[in-house]
Formats: structure tokens, C-alpha cells, sequence
């Protein structure tokens, strides 16, 4: 008899094989890991880019490598002990118990977040724990990536003036203290999660608590330089556009991947995502035109941010309608906070929030969360949330009181970073200066790195302020470059 021959696919491809275990769904890990790598994009290079170059010329440098620098300090902090913080075992309602996710016994293993099995009130369990199909190691390297981007949205604060220095030390301890409680609180299997409060992709976990973050730690380093603050143009629009692209088609991953499965509820989110965007991106620059008589490009940019943080709660919750009611939201109540509010009220004057992330994040984010809890649509939701017969305040029921869980969850999220971003930057500053000094203030990238961003002179120069920075000696008092730049 003549034996069958060898099956020509390697073993590492063959089902039932130790690396193709029979829980593995090769479809979800691809995409899961396709996502993680779409979000990162928006990371590295996406924000990389945009912070580069929608700063003065002098701060280029500065402004892109803090976000490359934080990026890769989330990274080595996340898989040392920050990953079970806010996806392991319960220690408190709030927070996971810290432990490193290096090992491969632990990462070659099914995906579980072992907190997040969801109970009825008499104990009885209403919802299994999360397990995906495809192992750890993707669920791992997934959250890190939205981690990051969340640290890096904070950096967006305090451009042009925090001390390099101290932002290293504030990268690792505001992961932990902070982003480690929303994730947990609300992902993880912690007492929002359990409560029903709907936070699809990060709007309270990423967006609102990066905002109130940011104009937190912007409280406590202090303001740029008066000249920076009189007058910061970009100094490259078309590259700043070219980031804002990349973070707007990475969003596909942001909120795609959360269902953490690629199922008909992702490919909802990613609908939805680019029509609340687009819709938003339109709205901010009619506004523009009709109060400033001019299109401002940085303005589209905001735009387009406020929509994507705007749906990020409700991604794969509301109906594609819904997207475009708030996409209209998000892109004229952030405006108005930005444009008028912002101008008018004395506090948000004093501090200085480089980028205004206040507005494009905080307030965009905690819009969305109400809107999410206004117009979750129950078929959506029982796609995605643990919590049976979930549904937003248009539908009746048990939405009547899905705004007010909404709320409570934001005011969380808002109080624990106000009061835990102030003791990391107090304590910080009791070790290093929060602020640079006053000359490295005046002359940027030069003196902080040594390095510039463009050649513009010749090799070996000594460096001299009338050559490198106009801007700095012969100060005009001219408005700031487009009519809805904060910066």
C-alpha cells in the first residue's frame, strides 16, 4: 500500500497544530493586529508629524520627538506591569492588579479579561467574561497602542515649554496612576463596566481624560513665553495635513478594532467613524467662513479631530443618522468653546493649552459620551455591551437613565485627573523644574536638543537669533496664523 504524501502546508499553518490552536480565529487575529497597527500609525508617524508642524519652526523638534519619546516609554511600561493594571485581575473597583505580560506562556495563550464577567444583581453571572479568539499577545500589543496615543494627546498641552527631563518622568507615572484607573474602571471589568456606563473605543478612557489631563499638567508647568503665545504659526501647514490624514484613517483601526473581533458591529464603527468626521470637519469650517469670512485649514484639522472623538463612544452603537447629528454637534460646540468661550473666560486665558486639546478632546469626548447615551440603538448594543436590553434616552426603557450613568462615569474620569495629574506634577516638579528654563524658552530646539528641524543655514554657524527666529526680535503684534488657531 502506498503511503499518502506529506501534506505540503507547514505545520505552523495547520489547524490543530501548537501554533494554530483550534480556539484561534485567524480572520479576528489578523485584524485585531492589523488595527493595533493602524492605531499606532496614528501615533508614529501621524502625531509625530502634526505636532512637528503645527508649531513654530523652533519647537518643531521638540514637539515631535516628545511624542516618539512617549510612545515608546508606554511601550516598555505597558508589558512590564501597566497591561494587567488595566486588564488583569481585579485588585480594587477601579484598578487591575500590576504584573508583567512578557512571558510566553502567558502571551501564546487565549485572550481573556478575566474582570469582566458581568453579573446580575443577585449574583447570578449576566455576561461571560471577554475572550476573543486569537491569543494575548494581540490583545496585549491592541491596548498598548491606545495607551500611547492617550499619553501623547496630554503632550498636545504643554508643547513649546515643559522640560523634556520632566516629561520623561511624567510619561511612566501618569500611565500608571491615571490611564491604568479609566481603562480598568471602564474596559477591564471595573465598576463603570459593570454599572453599564457605554464607552465604545475611549471616549472617556482616551479623549476626556487626555483633555482635562492636559489642561491640568498645562496648569501646573506654565505658560510658553509671552512672545510664543502672541504669536505661534505652524510652520508647515501641508505636513501638518499630511498627520491629521494619518490619524484620520488610523481611526478605522480605533474604533474598528474594539468589538475586538472583525464582526458587522466593526464595520459599523468604521462607518460611522468617517461619516461623524467628515460631517464635523464640514460643519467647523462653515463656521469659520461665516463668522471670519475665511477658511481656516488648521480649523478642518479641529474639525475633523472633535468628529472623531465625538463618535468614539458610540462608534458601533449609533446609527449611521445618529453619526451625522454628531458629527453637527462636535463640529460647532467644541468651536464655540474654542472661539468664544475659550476668549471670554478668564481661567481658560491664563492657561496656556498649546493645542487646545481642552476643546478638541475633553469637551468633544464628554459631548460624545452624552450623545452616545442619547442615541445608542439596542440591536447596536447588544452587539457590543455585556449589559442586556442596553439603549439610548431616544429609545425609552432603560435608556431614561442611560444619560445620567454617562454623566457620573465623565465626572470620574474628569475628577480622578484633576486630582491625580496635580499630584504627579507637584510631586515631579519637587525633583526637576516642570518648565524650561527661560533660555532654552527663548531659542527652542537649538539649545534643548542641539538639533533643528530645517537647514536653512549654513554648516558650523554660530547660532544667531536674527537669522534663525525673526519672529523673536522684530515681534509683530499680528494675529495668529488662521482664524481658529488657539495655539
Amino acid at each position: 500500500m502506498v503511503a499518502p504524501p506529506p501534506n505540503p502546508v507547514p505545520v505552523a499553518y495547520q489547524g490543530g497544530a501548537p501554533a494554530v490552536p483550534d480556539w484561534l480565529n485567524k480572520g479576528d487575529n489578523a485584524w485585531q493586529m492589523i488595527a493595533a497597527t493602524l492605531v499606532g500609525i496614528q501615533s508614529v508617524p501621524g502625531l509625530v508629524i502634526l505636532y512637528g508642524s503645527i508649531v513654530k519652526k523652533k519647537w518643531a523638534v521638540n514637539s515631535a520627538f516628545m511624542a516618539l519619546y512617549a510612545f515608546a516609554a508606554v511601550v516598555i511600561c505597558w508589558v512590564t506591569w501597566a497591561y494587567k493594571m488595566s486588564f488583569g485581575d481585579k485588585l480594587l473597583p477601579f484598578w487591575g492588579k500590576a504584573g508583567p505580560a512578557l512571558g510566553q506562556k502567558f502571551l501564546i495563550e487565549k485572550a481573556v479579561l478575566p474582570a469582566s464577567t458581568h453579573y446580575h444583581k443577585n449574583g447570578d453571572v449576566e455576561t461571560p467574561m471577554i475572550a476573543p479568539f486569537y491569543p494575548m499577545a494581540s490583545m496585549v500589543w491592541f491596548q498598548c497602542v491606545f495607551a500611547a496615543i492617550t499619553v501623547i494627546l496630554l503632550g498636545g498641552s504643554v508643547l513649546g515649554r515643559m522640560n523634556f527631563r520632566a516629561w520623561m518622568m511624567f510619561v511612566p507615572l501618569w500611565l500608571t496612576f491615571s490611564y491604568t484607573v479609566g481603562a480598568f474602571s471602564l474596559w477591564g471589568g471595573g465598576f463603570l463596566f459593570q454599572w453599564g456606563v457605554m464607552d465604545y473605543s475611549g471616549g472617556c478612557v482616551i479623549h476626556l481624560s487626555s483633555g482635562i489631563a492636559g489642561l491640568t499638567t498645562a496648569f501646573w508647568v506654565g505658560p510658553r513665553s509671552i512672545k510664543d503665545r502672541e504669536r505661534f504659526p505652524p510652520n508647515n501647514v501641508l505636513l501638518m495635513l499630511a498627520g491629521a490624514g494619518l490619524l484620520w484613517l488610523g481611526w478605522a483601526g480605533f474604533n474598528g478594532g474594539d468589538p475586538y473581533t472583525a464582526n458587522t458591529d466593526s464595520s459599523m464603527a468604521v462607518l460611522n467613524t468617517n461619516i461623524c468626521a467628515a460631517t464635523s470637519l464640514l460643519v467647523w469650517t462653515w463656521l469659520d467662513v461665516i463668522f471670519f469670512k475665511k477658511p481656516s485649514v488648521i480649523g478642518a484639522v479641529q474639525g475633523m479631530i472633535t468628529g472623531l472623538v465625538c463618535i468614539t463612544p458610540g462608534a458601533g452603537l449609533v446609527q449611521g443618522w445618529a453619526a451625522i447629528v454628531m458629527g453637527i454637534l462636535s463640529g460647532s460646540v467644541p468651536w464655540f468653546t474654542m472661539m468664544i468661550v475659550h476668549k471670554r473666560w478668564t481661567l481658560l486665558q491664563k492657561i496656556d493649552d498649546t493645542l487646545g486639546v481642552f476643546h478638541t478632546h475633553a469637551v468633544a469626548g464628554y459631548l460624545g459620551i452624552i450623545l452616545t447615551g442619547l442615541f445608542a440603538e439596542p440591536t447596536l448594543c447588544s452587539l457590543f455591551l455585556p449589559v442586556t436590553n442596553s439603549r439610548g434616552g431616544v429609545y425609552g426603557g432603560s435608556g431614561r437613565v442611560q444619560i445620567g450613568k454617562q454623566l457620573a462615569g465623565g465626572a470620574f474620569i474628569i475628577g480622578w485627573n484633576l486630582v491625580v495629574t496635580s499630584i504627579i506634577c507637584v510631586a515631579i516638579s519637587l525633583v526637576i523644574p516642570l518648565r524650561m528654563p527661560e533660555d532654552e524658552l527663548l531659542i527652542g530646539d537649538d539649545a534643548v536638543h542641539g538639533e533643528e528641524a530645517y537647514a536653512l543655514w549654513g554648516d558650523g554657524e554660530k547660532y544667531e537669533i536674527t537669522k534663525h527666529d525673526t519672529d523673536d526680535v522684530t515681534h509683530h503684534k499680528t494675529p495668529p496664523s488662521g482664524e481658529t488657531q488657539v495655539v
